[in-house]
């Protein structure tokens, strides 16, 4: 403890973060970090902290509590393979532009360039920062203790000005013990008169408004960056005053209510096919928020997903480097989606005549949209009750539409089981899909819903994963039980990587490695998660049929406790494929769905 006119590095840290409103620091205690931790005991009434079973989970945890909540929680780790572990998690909240304030311990200043205990200092001496280089907006590690007042402040304004995203701070040992008299108290005076939202210019607005008036076939696409800015309400507006369809990327997914007669739901290699079949038939596409990756766009193939040329495209994003990086626009206009959705609102209220005589002229494309979602929702649909054992993926997502209120959060994990979620999930208002895009990360899911149901204690919340993810992240079950976080995990058990099997299967015909088999005897191996979520705490229970999947849901809904559900579930099943995924030179196989392809 610091005397009373002074405070050390780790006070002048925790106490910024509170004068923030950051409700908690996640971490693994270590040699390099215990300064912080001692400063955060005398602040536990004021700021929670949570000690987790991996470096990798604190991540997940945070950075699924700001996709709920919207506001940052820190991370803390130790020197060496501490800090190295959570990069993982660290870098997904990058690729999908979440805020996590991560807090590194390093070796005491000292000892810099000694090579001692766990510094990386191969090519500069403690150097952690150029590790994390890559996976933050911007890097920070402080020497002394009179450092850390403006380090706090610049780092937590870069997390969270123009494009969200984490930050690092690293803390020699030393750091966190050394006292200092340069101490100012955070003040909001900092942030709060800057506008973060930049606009159209008002000759790009007007441009777009005419492009769509004057299109005959338009459709909204809604990413991620869009889905941050918690745009629904205004999106809902702008998509009817316009009667204009609204597709999502699979990682924008929850932008709008799903079940809005407007949503086609996402599209891409997992998307459904109003999407896919829409996006690749309109002539003018309004683009909020996406940077047109491989999966939405089909890998870029002309004529899966899109046919940007011709198609014109309007290109909203807030950050300038994503136009022109895969297709051309007509138009790009660097603002942020929802202020641009409200100066369309604002700008076309005074033209009704104008925007009638728009939708009374496509009234063919509008029958074209609304007639590919209903034929789609009876045939995706048609297995919700099937009732094959081992369980088929169609009837696990149909119990899940029964039995979770519209509000739930789902984290869904990588693997064959986020194929299924994405396709037959609908995010409903007040709902929250969790979910790793850019990165893919397997852990997400699995330890995200931690965070999730942190940040929202009220709802319900499911850990949708396989048996792949689930294992590589089974810890979070404990800390579930030690923190009281009645999260249920539903497990998709088909022994092994499930969706790396069938690409093999498709790319080469084989597989090899990709399934959990006794070595000597090729029999295919399951643990018993039922089992393990029972050694941790936790309820555990084994689902083997159909009929059992509904009634363990409401039990495990009702039960208020952390619970896991081991899903038997049939590995060798197809679904319906709308669109494609290469993998160069690798050409992925056709859509398996297209009742009705552009001609």
């Amino acid at each position: 403890m610091s005397q009373s006119n002074e405070k050390n590095g780790a006070e002048i840290i925790l106490d910024h973060l509170i004068g923030q409103k950051v409700p908690y620091m996640i971490g693994v205690c270590g040699h390099g970090d215990v300064g912080l931790m001692d400063a955060a005991l005398d602040r536990k009434e004021r700021f929670g902290t949570i000690s987790v079973h991996n470096e990798q989970t604190a991540g997940f945890m945070a950075d699924a509590y700001y996709r709920v909540s919207r506001q940052p929680l820190a991370t803390f780790t130790s020197v060496g393979p501490g800090s190295i572990s959570i990069q993982v998690a660290i870098a997904n909240a990058m690729f999908d532009s979440s805020a996590v304030f991560a807090i590194t311990g390093n070796i005491p200043t000292q000892q810099f360039n000694r090579m001692p205990f766990q510094e990386i200092g191969t090519h500069y001496q403690a150097d952690f920062p150029s590790a994390m280089r890559p996976y933050v907006k911007r890097s920070f590690q402080a020497t002394r203790a009179d450092m850390l007042p403006s380090m706090m402040r610049h780092a937590y304004s870069a997390m969270m000005s123009g494009k969200i995203g984490p930050v690092h701070l690293d803390v020699p040992l030393n750091v966190f013990n050394e006292t200092t008299s340069e101490t100012p108290e955070f003040s909001e005076e900092w942030r709060e008169n800057v506008s973060q939202k930049p606009a159209a210019d008002p000759a790009s607005l007007a441009r777009a408004i005419e492009m769509l008036l004057k299109a005959e076939r338009p459709v909204i696409i809604a990413g991620n960056g869009a889905l941050g800015e918690r745009i629904e309400d205004d999106l809902i507006k702008l998509a009817r005053m316009l009667h204009i369809p609204v597709a999502s990327t699979a990682q924008g997914k929850g932008v709008i209510d799903e079940t809005d007669p407007l949503c086609l739901g996402p599209l891409g290699r997992d998307g459904v096919y109003p999407s896919n079949r829409a996006t690749r038939g309109c002539d003018v596409v309004l683009a909020l928020g996406t940077r047109f990756g491989d999966r939405s766009s089909s890998s870029w193939r002309p004529g899966a997903t899109h046919n940007i040329p011709p198609q014109k495209l309007i290109h909203v994003d807030i950050d300038p480097n994503q136009f022109g990086r895969n297709y051309p626009p007509a138009l790009g206009i660097v603002a942020s989606a929802r202020t641009f959705v409200q100066q369309l609102l604002a700008a076309l209220a005074d033209r009704q005549n104008d925007v009638a005589r728009s939708i009374e002229s496509r009234k063919s494309w509008s029958e074209g949209w609304q007639g590919w979602k209903r034929q789609w929702d009876l045939d995706v649909y048609a297995g919700a009750n099937r009732g094959d054992v081992p369980i088929h993926p169609d009837r696990i997502l149909g119990e899940l539409t029964k039995a979770l209120p519209h509000d739930a959060i789902i984290a869904a994990d990588i693997g064959m089981n986020h194929t299924w979620i994405v396709q037959q999930w609908r995010v409903r208002s007040g709902g929250v899909l969790v979910q790793s895009g850019g990165l893919a990360s397997m852990g997400m899911g699995v330890c995200g819903a931690l965070g999730a149901k942190l940040a929202a204690p009220d709802k319900v919340v499911v850990s949708f994963s396989g048996d792949g993810g689930f294992m590589m992240h089974a810890n979070a079950v404990a800390t579930a039980v030690e923190y009281g976080l009645p999260v249920i995990w539903v497990v998709m058990n088909n022994c092994g990587y499930v969706s790396i099997r069938d690409l093999q299967r498709g790319f080469y015909g084989r597989e090899y490695a990709t399934r959990f088999r006794i070595e000597k005897t090729g029999e295919l191996h399951s643990t018993d998660y039922a089992m393990m979520a029972r050694s941790m705490g936790a309820d555990g229970v084994r689902v083997d049929h159909p009929d059992q999947l509904g009634a363990a849901l409401q039990a495990a809904i009702a039960s208020g406790r952390p619970t896991v559900l081991d899903v038997r579930t049939e590995p060798d099943v197809k679904r319906l494929t709308t669109a494609v995924l290469d993998f160069p030179p690798l050409l992925g196989s056709a859509p398996n769905y297209d009742p009705d392809p552009v001609r």
